[in-house]
């Protein structure tokens, strides 16, 4: 069975990419921070023959090659509709506004899916940028009352999956303040320096 890696993104429209980030540094800088962080990553992940890529777009458009729609509903049922719409095979997903994430990163996941049913790369704010799953058997309400957006909701969506084997990668950090985005144009991505450095400011 085939790897699959689903980077989960906004389709790239003025006022409706990293919100948040828009309100510190203007709309059209955070449109195209949202351009540029999509485009890296698809160059840095998208080839690698070890995964398939598939990009989960949200609101939906006319399907291309290896894009997939989010559908509807929160960000637990949309993530949970990509990881059921795709052929068979493990699968992890991660956002598209981490600068760190390596192709290091995603081997890493799919090999820690060799022993676990789940893996998480957990986020220095208390989420997680990257959830990865071997899918058989199928963990049902893995996303049920997860508290998103805040500081709980790596615990919430672990407290949902008791009992099954998870495992955990590195700690990374997104890009949703004035701040990081200044780290983020500063900093030298080949030497990742930006998840060192965003790491130690949101500790």
């Amino acid at each position: 069975m085939r790897r699959h890696l689903i980077i989960f993104s906004r389709a790239a429209q003025l006022g409706r990419v990293k919100r948040r980030l828009a309100g510190e540094i203007g709309e059209i800088a955070a449109l195209r921070f949202h351009r540029a962080m999509l485009s890296q990553l698809l160059r840095r992940l998208g080839g690698d023959r070890r995964w398939r890529t598939w990009i989960a777009i949200t609101p939906d458009i006319r399907i291309r090659n290896n894009y997939i729609n989010q559908g509807r509903g929160d960000l637990g049922q949309r993530m949970a509709r990509a990881f059921q719409g795709l052929p068979p095979g493990p699968a992890v997903l991660v956002g598209s506004d981490i600068p760190g994430i390596t192709s290091a990163h995603i081997a890493r996941a799919f090999s820690a899916l060799g022993r676990c049913d789940l893996v998480f790369g957990p986020a220095s704010d208390g989420g997680y940028w990257l959830i990865g799953a071997r899918r058989r058997p199928l963990i049902r309400a893995l996303f049920a009352n997860v508290r998103w957006s805040g500081p709980f909701a790596l615990a919430d969506t672990v407290n949902n999956a008791r009992g099954r084997r998870i495992g955990f990668i590195d700690t990374l950090s997104d890009v949703d303040m004035a701040a990081d985005y200044a780290l983020w144009r500063t900093c030298s991505f080949s030497r990742g320096m930006i998840s060192t450095r965003l790491q130690g400011r949101k500790r």
